[in-house]
């Protein structure tokens, strides 16, 4: 483990409210030929799970129904730490960031889809909350489930 992971980790509350608050994750997965493949993705985290959606084709769903491992990240860049001495090497940034490691799961239950939908709309456009999600648009929606296998955090100041 790095020197600044074990010196400056975040809490797990600190976690939360990082995945709470962010408004892009990059998720990583990978194809049937084993090559990555990172998409940014609007999401939410909540049962401690983080969820997305999107269209029901395309290179992320196509890649997590071959292989559902995948790594989740993301991070809050607060500014840049310039060095007194006027060093642009020892320049520095503060920061959080998340990384998720888990198993990602397409999410067929229209119940499930609905209440994630409806979490999404509170997150983006809160003016929305409370707004019925049309059934067409609810079963046309891919959205895709994360269980978090592994999720740690850190930060420089």
């Amino acid at each position: 483990m790095q020197h600044r992971m074990k010196t400056h980790q975040l809490t797990a509350e600190q976690i939360s409210r990082l995945l709470r608050e962010c408004l892009v994750g990059c998720l990583a997965t990978v194809g049937i030929d084993n090559t990555p493949y990172v998409t940014p993705v609007h999401f939410v985290y909540t049962d401690g799970d983080i969820y997305f959606h999107g269209l029901p084709k395309g290179q992320k769903i196509s890649n997590i129904q071959v292989n559902p491992d995948i790594s989740f990240n993301i991070y809050k860049m607060d500014g840049l730490l310039l060095d007194a001495d006027g060093k642009p090497c020892d320049t520095n940034t503060e920061y959080q960031s998340v990384i998720a490691q888990g198993k990602a799961e397409i999410v067929s239950d229209i119940d499930r889809k609905r209440k994630v939908l409806n979490a999404i709309v509170d997150k983006y456009t809160p003016q929305y909350s409370g707004c019925q999600v049309p059934d067409n648009m609810v079963k046309g929606t891919a959205v895709v489930a994360v269980r978090i296998t592994q999720l740690t955090g850190k930060y420089w100041n």
